[in-house]
């Protein structure tokens, strides 16, 4: 049934976006906007298969829409891993300013 896909996307996607906005690890946002994503591949692969005219088209974009969110993760961690290099922590406060 296409409404329990669609729960499980919003749900999905509130917990990614309280875990974006609340927490100040930069690794757990990161992870956040990823399950953020995911909700959203859920729908369009949801929307696919169950709308008025089922196809491929949502499978592709979904298809695209991970290879993006896997290069989006690469570049992040390694951000991540110099500014840790550089400063010493990942909490999203202590990065406020970019230079000292």
């Amino acid at each position: 049934m296409l409404s329990s896909y669609l729960t499980m996307a919003a749900i999905l996607f509130c917990i990614g976006l309280y875990g974006a906005l609340v927490k100040r690890n930069a690794v757990i946002i990161l992870l956040s906007i990823e399950l953020m994503l995911n909700a959203v591949n859920l729908n369009l692969v949801a929307f696919s298969k169950y709308g008025v005219v089922p196809s491929l088209t949502g499978q592709m974009f979904t298809l695209f829409s991970i290879a993006v969110a896997a290069a989006e993760a690469a570049v992040g961690i390694a951000v991540l891993i110099a500014l840790f290099r550089a400063r010493g922590t990942v909490n999203v406060d202590e990065y406020d300013e970019m230079r000292r």
